[in-house]
């Protein structure tokens, strides 16, 4: 974009809060990141409204009238067919057509994925894209692959994913070679499915000029522990252990707010703690880990959840900001070449000289 600005098209509509949250939470990345301009898609009277609230984003923007919403419970089907007259579509077609470096919506999940898979394509080595987010850890975040896209993955797509969730931990977390681990039943190389010791021969084998390190097998206690970057799995598999690890977020918070009003010495013990407990709560606070990405497209379109603050919004226009910063999509498509050229009996690059 001119001038080093990232020009990012906000379905303003989608999302359990609308316009006011995605453009407050638009505003807030603003500030980190003055160069950001937007694209606004969805009824303007609505988002004009918000604006008047929002003044860093409302000089900037350009706001695109559209009346249509993909709701929560349309089905993607009815979602594709009305892409090109929802404010989901076109935020993404924006995309496709080069007037906006990212896309981000918190609207339905599967309709945004079936129609920015339509719209974008997958890069040309890719054959699935994959929803990846950041999960926390006793370290810092993780990265976790696949989300829910893709609830059946043979070894290849496997692969795919540990060099794409590679390229997005280089890019969100700033590491340079992140440790990638298989999710599995047991880290002993035995264990597990056809597929995962089929995937995992194959970044043993071929990993080793890639910029990743590849770490095996982690079982699901593992996840929490931080002591890989890139955690890779099947789509059913991912949004099982994602929703468990949330679940037990909320329940190990619950049982301590619970033991803290059982007693007169237990509340005065919550007086002398509270600091820790604020910063545990911060540190689990999905709003800081928001912005879910469908790597492998040709464009970046992010997925915020629906029921994101301003703050978790903002982080998702954040994601979408650095991930175009960095370039994902180049990063991806060198790292497969990379990877596919290391592969046993793969071709030589055109022109190598192959005489022994």
């Amino acid at each position: 974009m001119a001038g080093g600005s990232h020009v990012i098209a906000l379905d303003c509509m989608g999302g359990d809060h609308g316009p006011d949250v995605v453009l407050k939470g638009a505003e807030l990345a603003r500030e980190r990141y003055p160069e950001l301009r937007f694209r606004l898609y969805g009824q303007e009277p609505a988002i004009r409204q918000v604006l008047g609230s929002t003044p860093r984003i409302a000089a900037e923007a350009e706001v695109v009238h559209v009346d249509g919403v993909v709701l929560g419970s349309d089905k993607p089907s009815q979602a594709i067919r009305r892409a090109r007259s929802s404010s989901m579509g076109l935020a993404i077609e924006a995309v496709k057509a080069g007037e906006a470096s990212a896309a981000v919506s918190a609207g339905n999940t599967g309709a945004l994925m079936a129609m920015a898979k339509i719209a974008l394509r997958t890069i040309g080595s890719i054959d699935r894209p994959a929803l990846v987010a950041l999960m926390p850890t006793m370290r810092s975040d993780s990265v976790v692959l696949d989300l829910g896209a893709n609830t059946e993955c043979d070894a290849q797509n496997l692969v795919e994913f540990a060099v794409m969730g590679a390229a997005f931990a280089r890019s969100v977390l700033g590491l340079s070679r992140p440790k990638v681990a298989l999710l599995n039943i047991g880290e002993e190389d035995m264990k597990g499915t056809e597929e995962l010791k089929e995937a995992a021969a194959m970044l043993r084998s071929a990993a080793v000029d890639l910029p990743l390190d590849f770490q095996g097998f982690t079982e699901g206690n593992g996840l929490g522990k931080g002591e890989v970057d890139v955690i890779v799995t099947d789509g059913f598999s991912g949004n099982i252990a994602l929703k468990t690890a949330e679940g037990t977020a909320n329940l190990v918070t619950g049982l301590l707010a619970r033991a803290y009003r059982a007693s007169f010495r237990n509340r005065m013990g919550y007086l002398l703690s509270r600091p820790a407990l604020r910063a545990l709560r911060e540190h689990l606070d999905p709003n800081n880990h928001n912005g879910a990405v469908f790597l492998g497209l040709n464009g970046v379109v992010v997925k915020s959840h629906g029921a994101a603050n301003v703050k978790g919004f903002a982080n998702a226009v954040c994601v979408a900001r650095d991930l175009v910063a960095d370039n994902i999509i180049s990063r991806i498509a060198a790292d497969m070449a990379s990877f596919r050229a290391h592969l046993p009996g793969a071709a030589p690059p055109a022109g190598a000289d192959t005489a022994g």
